[in-house]
């Protein structure tokens, strides 16, 4: 067993709150511009079959489901990077996009 990390923790919480507003700003820009604005072909493809909200939903609670697994196996380190990819590759170009 391994002791509670206050680290790890909160790189989860940075992770999920990076999922909650990457899911919330690709909504708005899907109703915005269109589902063809969308990057990732997998979301764009679950958006096109299944609608913008369950689509998001989904791949969002799959993010933090496989971010779970990882916290529980204490890879704090590759949740803290998965973050910083969401942050800088999903996030800000959605800032950018939405308020130019």
């Amino acid at each position: 067993m391994r002791p509670r990390s206050w680290f790890g923790d909160l790189v989860l919480i940075a992770f999920l709150l990076a999922q909650v507003s990457d899911g919330l700003f690709t909504y708005l820009g899907v109703a915005t511009f269109g589902a063809e604005i969308e990057a990732n072909p997998v979301v764009a493809w679950t958006i096109a079959a299944f609608g913008a909200g369950v689509a998001l939903i989904g791949v969002k609670t799959l993010a933090a489901a496989c971010a779970s697994l990882l916290h529980l196996k204490a890879m704090h380190r590759t949740i803290g990077l998965l973050t910083i990819f969401y942050l800088g590759g999903a996030v800000l170009p959605w800032i950018h996009a939405l308020w130019p």
